[in-house]
């Protein structure tokens, strides 16, 4: 097994968790991840298509960054910090398999470059793609899997 295949592992495993979570007694943190995945959505429904532009901040064009920046602002009333490298230090590090709605996760997507964007239920998550603008992407893509390195909890 690649060095690198455990959190990939843990990613997938993450998705069929969170596939699976109808078993048991209704719980409120269940409850919780449905509210904060709502107002990920709403977010997410203004944003949808909105074309990647590096250093944008408006729906005209916007990076990775803000609009993660701005969808905590916007949807939770939660300040957090503008760039990929700030925000990967913001909130607490935690886990792949302790991954839950709302959560953001960051990958290096080239040399210098890292991406961030913020978990949703089924293994998904939203961002800013550089090539396809504001879209919900899966977790267990192997592009992001090859590339993910860390992920924080803000919420």
């Amino acid at each position: 097994m690649k060095s690198n295949s455990l959190p990939l592992l843990l990613l997938s495993l993450f998705g069929l968790s969170l596939f699976l979570g109808g078993c048991g007694s209704s719980s409120g943190s269940r409850s919780d991840s449905r509210q904060v995945e709502q107002r990920l959505m709403q977010q997410y429904q203004q944003w949808r298509g909105t074309p990647y532009r590096l250093g944008g901040i408006t729906q005209q064009g916007v990076d990775c960054s803000a609009f993660v920046m701005l969808v905590f602002r916007n949807g939770f009333g939660v300040e957090i910090p503008r760039t990929t490298d700030q925000q990967m230090r913001h909130g607490t590090r935690i886990r792949p398999q302790q991954l839950r709605v709302g959560d953001l996760v960051f990958f290096q997507t080239g040399r210098n470059t890292r991406h961030v964007g913020i978990v949703l239920s089924g293994g998904r998550f939203m961002h800013a793609s550089t090539s396809q603008g504001v879209i919900i992407d899966e977790l267990n893509q192997a592009y992001w899997q090859q590339r993910f390195t860390v992920a924080r909890r803000v919420l």
